[in-house]
């Protein structure tokens, strides 16, 4: 599903529903990793281990060791050098992409469950003109959870905004514009543009004014990435 949303450069391993999950969510542990999760519950155990997992897949169809994939600042996993990737989970549902460092600056991938928001959290997350717009598309396409695909899309912005800066984004510091895409096809798909209203990060010698991503909807799920282009395709 991610990986529709993806350039060809990006590797992308997915694990789905009960038998997937139960696939990934069983393998192994490095002892870094273990010690993280040793006093979880199950649940978040095995949300832990099926990202890790997929991530691990990943690495080695680039060519890379599969390593422990441990969280650094505010929660961000590092990654192998000259390597750059995201990770997501959900209920029944995890996923991680990897790319090589020089065909991406940066990613972010988010998926959540294709549902309403739970009341009172999109007036937590939407700037007003966000919320006129999700009044638009939802009165033009009302089988699409546009709320909820608003709240991927800016955890997906963020993903790919703190490798950049090191630094927090704010929810209404990204003004985000979704396309509602085309009205044909199987899989609800289109994209979105986040406008940045503080100071982009620099990729090279250009500063980003805003991050563009796209978005599906299928399978009970919400999706939404976000690529960063390295400097040389960013001039």
């Amino acid at each position: 599903m991610i990986d529709k949303l993806l350039p060809d450069t990006v590797v992308v391993v997915e694990a789905y529903g009960d038998e997937g999950v139960r696939e990934f969510g069983e393998g192994p542990l490095y002892p870094e990793e273990e010690a993280l999760v040793a006093r979880a519950v199950l649940k978040r155990r095995r949300e832990f281990t099926v990202v890790r997992s997929c991530a691990r897949r990943a690495m080695e169809k680039l060519g890379v060791p599969a390593q422990p994939v441990l969280p650094g600042e505010r929660g961000a996993p590092r990654w192998p050098d000259g390597l750059t990737g995201s990770m997501t989970h959900c209920e029944d549902y995890g996923a991680a992409a990897l790319v090589r460092a020089t065909e991406l600056a940066s990613l972010g991938i988010d998926a959540e469950p294709h549902e309403p928001l739970p009341e009172g959290v999109l007036a937590a997350v939407a700037l007003p003109a966000e919320t006129e717009r999700l009044r638009r598309l939802a009165a033009d396409r009302p089988g699409i959870h546009w709320d909820r695909l608003l709240f991927s899309a800016k955890e997906s912005v963020y993903k790919a905004w703190f490798p950049l800066t090191r630094k927090w984004l704010d929810f209404n510091e990204a003004d985000i514009d979704i396309d509602a895409g085309p009205t044909t096809g199987a899989e609800p798909r289109g994209t979105f543009r986040a406008r940045l209203l503080v100071p982009g990060p620099l990729v090279g010698e250009r500063r980003l004014t805003h991050f563009d991503g796209r978005w599906t909807v299928g399978r009970g799920l919400a999706a939404t990435a976000v690529t960063v282009p390295p400097p040389a395709a960013s001039r």
